[in-house]
């Protein structure tokens, strides 16, 4: 048994996909169970095979395009059963030896934590575990993250992780350490208590070219397409002071200026929750924007709602629409109906924001749908004066609709979570054409 401090490596794996962007993605999970470890007295590394800023990289203003930008990428053999898909695939994120390299120069690890994200994903999950394991072949690596609580047989199977947990780990993490480093600790944070964490270590990075903001965990729908209730079956809370110290904190320390808001549902029980926090941020009058990618809840979008936004600095508003024929929504969602999302639109735009702030997403791909179908909820979009976006649908295991995706696919989706990719519309098959798709993107940025 090990009496020493122990270091602990977290990896943050490459992409494996046709296509990858850095749309203000972090891995806020796994950094958050380094800060953890850290408070606990662990020494922590970190290496992210998707960092933008690696020393060897070409140079990337992080202040550009909101702290967004893209990954470098190197084009791989596509995976068995997507040869036929006419587009290039690739490993997205730093060189093979830039990672070879820097598992070589830091201190050898006690224990590795590599997170997951898409569960079609996980060939560069298990390429990164791979790499890790020719350079410590004695170490154990614990996988976690959001392809290991989805699909966590396969990843048992096919990661080549030695531990594969399901369920947050900020439940089990100190526990797993112990059990491998020897190393036992008194929790110093209560797991059901978010204002209790410290936070996320997003000073490993090289760059902090913007902050993700998490205000609460879980959410109280249950859209049929959507694994947030499987994945985080509580909903959970942090006070609005908490979170206005949190920003505070990688504002005035590190200059940052762009935060993204991760939620789930950040609007829903507003005057209690949101509100508070949003007229706290305008009392301290902070620099910064603010960006939603996650949408948010077009029913809780009142002009008050819509005007403090405004005037706290929000400057990407994303808007969960999914789709306008809302005669037949209820096979997806209860979250809005046609009238609620004219309002919302109106008093976002009676708040100030201009047509290039605002997008409504549009689920593109599921179970039966259509074309027309598709081109009429961008017309509507657009008749409105926002934006239209299309969202690829990618069949999510544990929800409701999984079963019908499954019966709807050419693609085998059970055996493979490859097949779930987005990119080769897996449910879409009767009147799909790639000239298709190519005419509704079109259609929706002209």
């Amino acid at each position: 048994m090990k009496y020493d401090t122990p270091n602990i490596l977290l990896v943050n794996p490459w992409i494996h996909d046709f296509a990858a962007y850095d749309f203000w993605a972090k891995p806020l999970g796994l950094l958050s169970l380094a800060s953890i470890l850290r408070q606990h007295g662990f020494s922590i590394t970190y290496i992210d095979c998707l960092d933008r800023f690696h020393p060897k990289a070409p140079h990337i203003d992080p202040h550009t395009r909101n702290g967004r930008g893209p990954f470098l990428k190197t084009t791989i053999p596509k995976p068995k059963g997507l040869e036929h898909i006419p587009r290039n695939f690739s490993r997205y994120g730093i060189m093979l030896e830039w990672f070879r390299e820097e598992l070589e120069l830091i201190p050898k690890p006690d224990l590795v934590l590599v997170t997951s994200f898409m569960t079609y994903w996980y060939p560069g999950v298990k390429e990164t575990i791979r790499i890790i394991k020719e350079t410590y072949s004695d170490i154990i690596v614990i996988l976690g993250g959001i392809y290991a609580g989805l699909c966590n047989e396969h990843a048992v199977s096919h990661s080549g992780a030695d531990i594969v947990p399901a369920g947050p780990g900020e439940k089990y993490i100190l526990k797993l350490a112990e059990n491998y480093t020897g190393f036992s600790v008194s929790p110093k944070f209560d797991p059901d208590d978010l204002d209790t964490f410290p936070y996320p270590a997003f000073d490993l990075q090289r760059k902090i070219s913007y902050i993700p903001i998490l205000t609460s965990k879980g959410c109280p729908f249950s859209c049929s397409y959507c694994a947030s209730h499987f994945l985080n079956p509580k909903r959970m809370l942090r006070s609005p002071l908490s979170l206005i110290e949190e920003i505070k904190y990688w504002h005035f320390k590190y200059g940052v200026k762009n935060f993204v808001f991760y939620d789930d549902a950040l609007l829903v029980d507003a005057e209690r929750h949101a509100v508070v926090l949003f007229e706290g941020l305008i009392k301290e009058n902070l620099n910064v924007c603010f960006h939603t990618p996650n949408a948010v809840h077009i029913r809780e979008i009142s002009e008050k709602t819509a005007d403090l936004m405004f005037r706290a600095g929000f400057k990407t508003i994303r808007l969960g629409l999914e789709t306008s024929a809302f005669e037949n929504r209820k096979e997806l969602d209860s979250k809005v109906t046609a009238n609620e999302f004219k309002q919302a639109v109106a008093c976002l735009n009676k708040a100030g924001f201009q047509k290039n702030q605002v997008g409504a997403y549009l689920l593109t791909g599921l179970p039966g749908q259509t074309i027309s179908s598709v081109e009429e909820s961008i017309r509507e979009v657009k008749r409105n004066g926002i934006t239209p976006v299309l969202a690829h649908y990618s069949p999510v295991p544990h929800t409701a609709l999984w079963d019908r995706a499954v019966a709807s696919s050419s693609y085998d989706l059970e055996a493979d979570p490859v097949f779930t990719n987005n990119a080769i519309f897996p449910c879409w098959f009767e009147d799909f054409s790639w000239e298709k798709i190519s005419y509704l993107k079109n259609l929706a940025s002209n």
